[in-house]
């Protein structure tokens, strides 16, 4: 009696774990279901139309960027007329004064100079030199380090102003990217780039070849087909810088009190 007991008893013990661990699966089913529901709110979360729609804010957000740095640009103009007017100084401290809006970059500057073209491989790019591998993703695209190489390279040269994308770099201006785009001064830029400085073109020109980066990068450009194009010009005119001189810097936290 008691052996018989103990062998039906014991194949209920086997089977429990298992009637558990399907309960188990079913469970964890209907979780993933009803997450996944709450997360799409009915969309097909395996679609990339969320990323669309950030891309368009972030594009429409650059676009009224742009328009709020022109209405700025006229009041700066409005302000500085009335400034110059009314502030009773002399010829030698506006002459002073204006050295220094040129220095700053705030004052459209004219001359000659160059412009520097970057752009990406062909995305179906291929290793155009015997015995380079295949290149990678990472391998096809425009870096933030190729085109601070750039911008690093012309002031060495000795540029007088650098514009990048249209708009005028000052002390302040950081050039950052996001991906293989582009975030200058609150706007977003695609490939390809332009960079254009004001100053002697052989200094210039003698300046990029001799950045070890840039060097660097033209290894790139033989290897897997990036873009570059160096073109002189006997007449470069830079806008003035129109955007914020504030400065944004972080702040510590406030310890909280014991």
């Amino acid at each position: 009696m008691t052996n018989s007991g103990d062998s039906s008893a014991g194949p209920r013990r086997r089977h429990r774990p298992v009637r558990l661990l399907t309960a188990a699966v079913f469970a964890l089913a209907g979780l993933i279901f009803v997450t996944s529901f709450n997360t799409s709110k009915g969309t097909n979360i395996r679609t990339d139309a969320s990323l669309l729609k950030l891309s368009d804010l972030i594009h429409e957000r650059s676009a009224n960027n742009a328009e709020l740095e022109k209405s700025a640009a006229a009041v700066r103009a409005q302000v500085d007329a009335l400034a110059d007017r009314d502030n009773g100084s002399t010829r030698a401290e506006d002459a002073k004064l204006a050295a220094l809006r040129k220095a700053s970059g705030t004052e459209e500057l004219s001359g000659k100079g160059l412009s520097v073209t970057l752009n990406d491989a062909p995305p179906n790019a291929t290793a155009r030199v015997p015995g380079v591998p295949d290149p990678q993703p990472n391998d096809l695209v425009i870096h933030q380090q190729d085109l601070q190489a750039v911008v690093n390279a012309l002031w060495l040269g000795g540029a007088e102003g650098i514009e990048v994308m249209g708009q005028r770099l000052i002390a302040t201006s950081a050039v950052r990217c996001v991906g293989n785009t582009l975030i200058l001064q609150g706007r977003v830029y695609s490939p390809p780039y332009k960079v254009s400085a004001v100053g002697d073109p052989g200094a210039l020109r003698k300046a990029l070849n001799n950045s070890p980066a840039i060097q660097n990068y033209q290894l790139y450009v033989n290897a897997y087909g990036l873009g570059w194009k160096v073109e002189e010009d006997k007449r470069l005119t830079l806008p003035g810088y129109s955007g914020t001189v504030d400065l944004h810097y972080a702040k510590p936290l406030e310890s909280a009190s014991p």
